[in-house]
């Protein structure tokens, strides 16, 4: 399965990720929504910063995935903090993480940069911050 990930550009997570001093990403919510239990080892992310541009930049490989139980904000900040060196988060992003129910945690490998390109986003109206797209060609736009 392929997702489209978009990333934080204010945090810089992809240039963090490109360095390799990040390697996993996060996502949570009050309830369990996407991509908590819909992400697997050896899926495809296709990421995107969540600025303007609007370009898939690189692509990396699920290496594993942290899918949580309800948890109270302990817990969260506690999952959180031990992951630290992985997420690479900034203050204002463990702010917003931290104290979520349910928190997805997923170990990136296997990162390229890619030529960038643009997908077709009208199919998802409201947009997330993360996709499945089953596969990458079905939404990539053809130049």
């Amino acid at each position: 399965m392929d997702h489209v990930v978009y990333l934080d550009s204010t945090a810089k997570e992809l240039d963090l990720l490109l360095s390799g001093k990040k390697t996993m990403i996060i996502r949570g919510a009050t309830g369990r929504k996407m991509p908590h239990g819909r992400v697997y080892p050896d899926d495809t992310l296709y990421l995107i910063n969540n600025n303007a541009e609007g370009l898939i930049l690189a692509k990396a490989r699920v290496k594993s995935v942290i899918n949580s139980e309800k948890m109270t904000e302990e817990e969260s900040t506690g999952l959180i903090e031990s992951h630290r060196d992985q997420l690479q988060l900034t203050k204002k992003q463990i702010e917003r993480w931290a104290g979520k129910r349910y928190l997805v945690l997923i170990e990136i490998s296997d990162l390229e940069q890619l030529e960038p390109f643009r997908i077709d986003k009208s199919a998802y109206g409201n947009m997330d911050d993360w996709l499945p797209v089953e596969k990458i060609e079905n939404v990539r736009l053809k130049t």
